[in-house]
């Protein structure tokens, strides 16, 4: 069965549904949406730029895409074949590296726009 969006509003619902599912079915989706939130709220609380919290929210947002295309590719694989193959394996590696790899530049952000802030208010 395909779905189609037939308005706005039903893309709109169907792209939630997904961030819903992945939220729900996804451990590492809810890790990295809590983290991401956390630096988003200290963010707030530090009070930086508009400029270093549009760089935290678009490193966090990455991480969370990153993690979905994971899911959807995940997802895709395991319909296609439920037995281990060597092509299913290295599409779920590489879709896993991208998620690794994104949330080590967010932690590199992080560190690099947050811990100055935060060690300034505890010095």
């Amino acid at each position: 069965m395909r779905y189609k969006a037939h308005n706005l509003f039903a893309s709109f619902r169907y792209a939630l549904d997904g961030v819903l599912f992945a939220l729900r079915t996804q451990r590492n989706m809810r890790v990295h949406f809590s983290v991401g939130l956390g630096a988003f709220l200290l963010a707030l609380f530090l009070k930086i730029g508009l400029f270093e919290m549009a760089v935290v929210s678009t490193a966090t947002a990455g991480v969370i895409a990153a993690e979905m295309f994971n899911t959807a590719i995940e997802n895709a694989v395991d319909l296609a074949t439920h037995r281990r193959h060597p092509l299913a394996k290295a599409a779920k590696d590489t879709a896993a590296a991208a998620v690794l790899l994104t949330a080590l530049n967010a932690f590199a952000v992080g560190c690099l726009i947050l811990l100055p802030p935060l060690l300034k208010l505890f010095r």
